[in-house]
Protein backbone atom coordinates (compact mmCIF):
# COMPACT_ATOMS: atom_id res chain seq x y z
CA UNK A 1 0.00 0.00 0.00
CA UNK A 2 2.98 2.56 0.82
CA UNK A 3 4.56 1.78 -2.53
CA UNK A 4 1.42 2.87 -4.40
CA UNK A 5 1.07 5.87 -2.23
CA UNK A 6 4.61 6.68 -2.89
CA UNK A 7 4.01 6.15 -7.04
CA UNK A 8 0.90 8.38 -6.92
CA UNK A 9 3.04 11.21 -4.80
CA UNK A 10 5.76 11.03 -7.41
CA UNK A 11 2.94 11.06 -10.57
CA UNK A 12 1.79 14.41 -8.50
CA UNK A 13 4.81 16.07 -8.34
CA UNK A 14 5.73 15.14 -11.37
CA UNK A 15 2.01 16.13 -13.11
CA UNK A 16 2.48 19.50 -11.14
CA UNK A 17 5.22 20.88 -12.80
CA UNK A 18 3.96 20.79 -16.56
CA UNK A 19 1.02 22.67 -14.87
CA UNK A 20 2.94 25.73 -13.24
CA UNK A 21 4.94 25.77 -16.71
CA UNK A 22 1.81 26.32 -18.48
CA UNK A 23 0.70 28.73 -16.15
CA UNK A 24 3.90 30.75 -15.91
CA UNK A 25 3.75 30.97 -20.21
CA UNK A 26 0.15 31.78 -20.11
CA UNK A 27 1.25 34.92 -17.23
CA UNK A 28 4.07 35.63 -19.39
CA UNK A 29 2.29 36.00 -22.67
CA UNK A 30 -0.49 37.96 -21.15
CA UNK A 31 2.12 40.74 -19.46
CA UNK A 32 3.51 40.97 -23.04
CA UNK A 33 0.03 41.34 -24.20
CA UNK A 34 -0.64 43.91 -21.98
CA UNK A 35 2.47 45.28 -22.20
CA UNK A 36 2.28 45.92 -25.78
CA UNK A 37 -2.05 47.00 -25.48
CA UNK A 38 -0.46 49.79 -22.91
CA UNK A 39 2.32 51.18 -25.31
CA UNK A 40 -0.22 51.57 -28.28
CA UNK A 41 -2.64 52.67 -25.84
CA UNK A 42 0.21 55.31 -24.44
CA UNK A 43 0.76 56.42 -28.08
CA UNK A 44 -2.77 57.24 -28.86
CA UNK A 45 -2.67 59.21 -25.60
CA UNK A 46 0.03 61.06 -26.57
CA UNK A 47 -1.01 61.79 -30.62
CA UNK A 48 1.95 59.79 -31.88
CA UNK A 49 0.44 56.59 -32.93
CA UNK A 50 1.43 55.25 -36.10
CA UNK A 51 0.01 51.52 -36.99
CA UNK A 52 3.12 50.91 -39.24
CA UNK A 53 5.30 51.34 -35.83
CA UNK A 54 3.72 47.72 -34.64
CA UNK A 55 4.67 44.77 -36.92
CA UNK A 56 1.20 42.99 -37.99
CA UNK A 57 2.74 39.38 -38.23
CA UNK A 58 3.93 39.36 -34.55
CA UNK A 59 0.91 40.70 -32.96
CA UNK A 60 -1.98 38.56 -31.35
CA UNK A 61 -5.53 39.29 -32.98
CA UNK A 62 -6.58 41.02 -29.89
CA UNK A 63 -3.49 43.59 -30.57
CA UNK A 64 -4.29 43.83 -34.22
CA UNK A 65 -7.83 44.59 -33.40
CA UNK A 66 -6.69 47.30 -31.04
CA UNK A 67 -3.95 48.87 -33.44
CA UNK A 68 -6.76 49.16 -36.36
CA UNK A 69 -8.69 50.92 -33.48
CA UNK A 70 -6.71 53.26 -32.11
CA UNK A 71 -5.28 53.69 -36.05
CA UNK A 72 -8.93 54.74 -36.97
CA UNK A 73 -9.18 57.22 -33.55
CA UNK A 74 -6.08 58.76 -34.67
CA UNK A 75 -6.82 59.32 -38.66
CA UNK A 76 -10.93 60.38 -37.14
CA UNK A 77 -9.29 62.94 -34.71
CA UNK A 78 -6.88 64.77 -37.06
CA UNK A 79 -10.05 64.96 -39.10
CA UNK A 80 -11.62 66.89 -36.62
CA UNK A 81 -8.98 68.84 -35.70
CA UNK A 82 -8.91 69.88 -39.30
CA UNK A 83 -12.73 70.23 -39.64
CA UNK A 84 -12.42 72.33 -36.39
CA UNK A 85 -9.98 74.80 -37.70
CA UNK A 86 -11.97 75.58 -41.10
CA UNK A 87 -15.21 75.98 -38.68
CA UNK A 88 -13.06 78.72 -37.02
CA UNK A 89 -11.98 80.82 -39.97
CA UNK A 90 -15.54 80.50 -41.62
CA UNK A 91 -16.54 81.72 -38.38
CA UNK A 92 -14.45 84.25 -38.55
CA UNK A 93 -15.14 85.41 -41.99
CA UNK A 94 -18.84 85.32 -41.46
CA UNK A 95 -18.68 87.28 -38.00
CA UNK A 96 -16.25 89.88 -40.75
CA UNK A 97 -18.85 89.72 -43.71
CA UNK A 98 -21.76 90.25 -41.43
CA UNK A 99 -20.05 92.61 -38.96
CA UNK A 100 -18.82 95.46 -41.27
CA UNK A 101 -22.17 95.81 -43.20
CA UNK A 102 -24.46 96.49 -39.84
CA UNK A 103 -21.64 98.89 -38.44
CA UNK A 104 -22.14 100.58 -41.79
CA UNK A 105 -25.93 100.73 -41.29
CA UNK A 106 -25.87 102.15 -37.32
CA UNK A 107 -23.17 104.36 -38.74
CA UNK A 108 -25.69 105.76 -42.00
CA UNK A 109 -28.91 105.74 -39.32
CA UNK A 110 -27.14 108.33 -36.60
CA UNK A 111 -25.93 110.51 -39.47
CA UNK A 112 -29.47 110.66 -41.01
CA UNK A 113 -30.87 111.54 -37.01
CA UNK A 114 -28.10 114.18 -36.85
CA UNK A 115 -30.04 115.91 -39.84
CA UNK A 116 -32.84 118.24 -39.54
CA UNK A 117 -35.85 115.56 -40.77
CA UNK A 118 -39.19 115.71 -41.08
CA UNK A 119 -40.69 114.17 -38.47
CA UNK A 120 -42.04 110.74 -40.05
CA UNK A 121 -37.85 110.59 -41.77
CA UNK A 122 -37.01 111.06 -38.05
CA UNK A 123 -38.82 107.25 -36.78
CA UNK A 124 -37.96 105.42 -39.40
CA UNK A 125 -33.87 106.59 -38.98
CA UNK A 126 -35.02 105.69 -35.54
CA UNK A 127 -36.02 102.32 -35.79
CA UNK A 128 -33.64 101.64 -38.79
CA UNK A 129 -31.11 102.42 -35.81
CA UNK A 130 -32.87 100.07 -32.94
CA UNK A 131 -33.33 97.13 -35.22
CA UNK A 132 -29.40 97.03 -36.47
CA UNK A 133 -28.26 97.13 -33.17
CA UNK A 134 -30.81 94.17 -32.74
CA UNK A 135 -29.22 92.47 -35.24
CA UNK A 136 -25.49 93.15 -34.52
CA UNK A 137 -26.66 91.38 -31.08
CA UNK A 138 -27.82 88.77 -32.53
CA UNK A 139 -24.83 88.13 -34.76
CA UNK A 140 -22.89 88.97 -31.17
CA UNK A 141 -24.79 86.51 -29.86
CA UNK A 142 -24.76 83.54 -32.09
CA UNK A 143 -21.09 83.72 -33.11
CA UNK A 144 -20.25 83.54 -29.43
CA UNK A 145 -22.84 80.28 -29.33
CA UNK A 146 -20.82 78.49 -32.54
CA UNK A 147 -16.87 79.34 -31.02
CA UNK A 148 -18.48 77.56 -27.93
CA UNK A 149 -19.95 75.05 -29.42
CA UNK A 150 -17.31 73.78 -31.67
CA UNK A 151 -14.47 74.52 -29.14
CA UNK A 152 -13.04 77.67 -30.49
CA UNK A 153 -13.84 79.49 -27.57
CA UNK A 154 -12.91 77.66 -24.02
CA UNK A 155 -13.93 77.91 -20.47
CA UNK A 156 -10.70 78.34 -18.46
CA UNK A 157 -11.45 78.41 -14.57
CA UNK A 158 -9.23 80.34 -12.27
CA UNK A 159 -9.28 80.35 -8.92
CA UNK A 160 -10.66 83.97 -7.66
CA UNK A 161 -12.91 85.49 -4.29
CA UNK A 162 -16.41 85.08 -4.80
CA UNK A 163 -16.48 88.71 -4.27
CA UNK A 164 -14.00 89.25 -6.79
CA UNK A 165 -16.80 87.72 -9.09
CA UNK A 166 -19.51 89.19 -8.06
CA UNK A 167 -18.12 92.86 -8.10
CA UNK A 168 -17.14 92.56 -11.75
CA UNK A 169 -20.58 91.38 -12.72
CA UNK A 170 -22.27 94.65 -10.36
CA UNK A 171 -19.85 96.68 -11.96
CA UNK A 172 -20.83 95.94 -15.56
CA UNK A 173 -24.82 95.88 -14.81
CA UNK A 174 -25.08 98.64 -12.20
CA UNK A 175 -25.73 101.30 -15.32
CA UNK A 176 -28.60 99.78 -15.92
CA UNK A 177 -30.25 99.08 -13.21
CA UNK A 178 -29.47 102.77 -12.10
CA UNK A 179 -31.67 103.34 -15.28
CA UNK A 180 -34.89 101.73 -13.51
CA UNK A 181 -33.68 103.18 -10.11
CA UNK A 182 -33.41 99.22 -8.96
CA UNK A 183 -31.21 98.26 -6.06
CA UNK A 184 -28.68 95.48 -5.72
CA UNK A 185 -28.58 94.11 -2.45
CA UNK A 186 -25.56 91.47 -1.51
CA UNK A 187 -25.35 88.90 1.31
CA UNK A 188 -21.99 87.25 0.04
CA UNK A 189 -20.29 84.53 2.06
CA UNK A 190 -16.66 84.47 1.84
CA UNK A 191 -14.46 81.78 0.34
CA UNK A 192 -12.54 80.78 -3.14
CA UNK A 193 -13.83 79.86 -6.47
CA UNK A 194 -13.11 78.24 -9.39
CA UNK A 195 -14.19 80.50 -12.31
CA UNK A 196 -13.34 82.09 -15.85
CA UNK A 197 -13.09 85.88 -15.55
CA UNK A 198 -14.29 86.51 -18.99
CA UNK A 199 -17.06 83.48 -19.82
CA UNK A 200 -18.25 83.03 -16.22
CA UNK A 201 -18.60 87.26 -15.51
CA UNK A 202 -20.87 87.35 -19.04
CA UNK A 203 -22.86 84.32 -17.85
CA UNK A 204 -23.52 85.57 -14.84
CA UNK A 205 -24.21 88.57 -15.94
CA UNK A 206 -26.54 87.99 -19.07
CA UNK A 207 -28.69 86.31 -15.61
CA UNK A 208 -28.90 89.45 -13.99
CA UNK A 209 -29.38 91.63 -17.39
CA UNK A 210 -32.95 89.45 -17.26
CA UNK A 211 -33.62 90.22 -13.69
CA UNK A 212 -33.42 93.81 -14.23
CA UNK A 213 -34.80 93.82 -17.62
CA UNK A 214 -38.35 92.00 -16.18
CA UNK A 215 -38.31 93.93 -12.61
CA UNK A 216 -40.46 96.75 -12.02
CA UNK A 217 -38.87 99.80 -11.68
CA UNK A 218 -37.71 101.01 -7.96
CA UNK A 219 -37.84 97.13 -7.19
CA UNK A 220 -34.87 95.12 -5.54
CA UNK A 221 -32.53 92.44 -6.93
CA UNK A 222 -30.56 90.35 -4.20
CA UNK A 223 -27.63 88.36 -4.55
CA UNK A 224 -26.76 85.88 -1.74
CA UNK A 225 -24.08 83.26 -1.85
CA UNK A 226 -23.66 80.12 -0.21
CA UNK A 227 -20.70 77.66 0.69
CA UNK A 228 -20.42 73.75 0.35
CA UNK A 229 -17.99 71.39 0.43
CA UNK A 230 -18.09 71.28 -3.38
CA UNK A 231 -19.41 74.03 -4.88
CA UNK A 232 -20.48 78.01 -4.46
CA UNK A 233 -24.34 78.78 -4.92
CA UNK A 234 -24.95 82.09 -6.46
CA UNK A 235 -28.65 83.03 -5.81
CA UNK A 236 -29.93 85.79 -7.81
CA UNK A 237 -33.25 86.99 -6.53
CA UNK A 238 -35.51 89.81 -8.22
CA UNK A 239 -39.43 90.59 -7.86
CA UNK A 240 -39.89 90.70 -11.86
CA UNK A 241 -42.72 88.88 -13.66
CA UNK A 242 -41.74 85.06 -12.48
CA UNK A 243 -41.45 82.15 -14.69
CA UNK A 244 -44.41 79.06 -15.58
CA UNK A 245 -43.50 75.58 -14.00
CA UNK A 246 -43.75 75.09 -17.59
CA UNK A 247 -41.63 76.99 -18.89
CA UNK A 248 -38.55 76.88 -16.36
CA UNK A 249 -36.83 73.75 -18.03
CA UNK A 250 -37.55 75.35 -21.91
CA UNK A 251 -35.87 79.08 -21.07
CA UNK A 252 -32.57 77.38 -21.63
CA UNK A 253 -32.88 76.41 -24.78
CA UNK A 254 -31.99 78.06 -27.95
CA UNK A 255 -34.17 81.10 -29.10
CA UNK A 256 -36.88 80.30 -26.64
CA UNK A 257 -38.43 83.23 -25.67
CA UNK A 258 -41.72 82.98 -23.06
CA UNK A 259 -45.14 84.89 -24.85
CA UNK A 260 -45.57 87.25 -21.60
CA UNK A 261 -42.22 88.69 -22.61
CA UNK A 262 -42.53 89.62 -26.24
CA UNK A 263 -42.53 93.05 -25.50
CA UNK A 264 -39.39 93.30 -24.03
CA UNK A 265 -36.27 93.11 -26.09
CA UNK A 266 -33.94 89.90 -26.39
CA UNK A 267 -34.05 87.38 -28.76
CA UNK A 268 -33.92 84.13 -26.73
CA UNK A 269 -29.96 83.29 -26.61
CA UNK A 270 -28.56 84.86 -23.13
CA UNK A 271 -29.81 81.96 -20.87
CA UNK A 272 -28.78 78.95 -23.42
CA UNK A 273 -25.30 80.87 -23.51
CA UNK A 274 -25.21 80.82 -19.38
CA UNK A 275 -26.05 77.33 -18.85
CA UNK A 276 -23.46 76.36 -21.78
CA UNK A 277 -20.55 78.30 -20.34
CA UNK A 278 -21.47 77.34 -16.40
CA UNK A 279 -21.55 73.49 -17.52
CA UNK A 280 -18.11 74.15 -19.45
CA UNK A 281 -16.61 75.68 -16.38
CA UNK A 282 -18.05 72.45 -13.99
CA UNK A 283 -20.90 74.31 -12.67
CA UNK A 284 -24.65 74.08 -13.48
CA UNK A 285 -27.58 76.67 -13.60
CA UNK A 286 -31.32 76.11 -11.30
CA UNK A 287 -34.06 78.18 -11.65
CA UNK A 288 -37.00 78.58 -9.35
CA UNK A 289 -40.04 81.01 -8.79
CA UNK A 290 -43.52 81.70 -10.01
CA UNK A 291 -45.56 83.08 -12.49
CA UNK A 292 -46.09 86.69 -11.29
CA UNK A 293 -43.98 86.20 -8.41
CA UNK A 294 -40.30 86.50 -9.01
CA UNK A 295 -37.53 84.28 -10.23
CA UNK A 296 -35.06 83.46 -8.35
CA UNK A 297 -31.89 81.86 -10.52
CA UNK A 298 -29.45 79.51 -8.91
CA UNK A 299 -25.72 79.22 -10.08
CA UNK A 300 -23.49 76.70 -9.08
CA UNK A 301 -20.08 77.14 -9.39
CA UNK A 302 -17.06 74.25 -8.16
CA UNK A 303 -14.65 75.22 -5.62
CA UNK A 304 -11.89 72.80 -6.87
CA UNK A 305 -10.39 72.66 -9.89
CA UNK A 306 -11.87 70.13 -12.69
Amino acid sequence: MDKYFFIIGIFLVISIFPVIFIILLYRRKMRRLMNSLTTMLDSAIDGDFIENTFDESVLSAIEAKMSHFLSSCAVSSKNMSMEKENIKHLISDISHQIKTPVANILLYSQILMEHDLPEESTVCAKALATQAEKLDFLILALMKISRLESGIITVNPQKGTMKALIDAVIAQILPKAEEKDIIIETELANGTVYYDPKWTVESIYNVLDNAVKYSPRKSNIKICTVSYDLFFRIDIIDKGIGIATDEKEKIFTRFYRSAKVREYEGVGLGLFLTREIISSGGGYIKVSGTKGGGSTFSIFLPTEKR
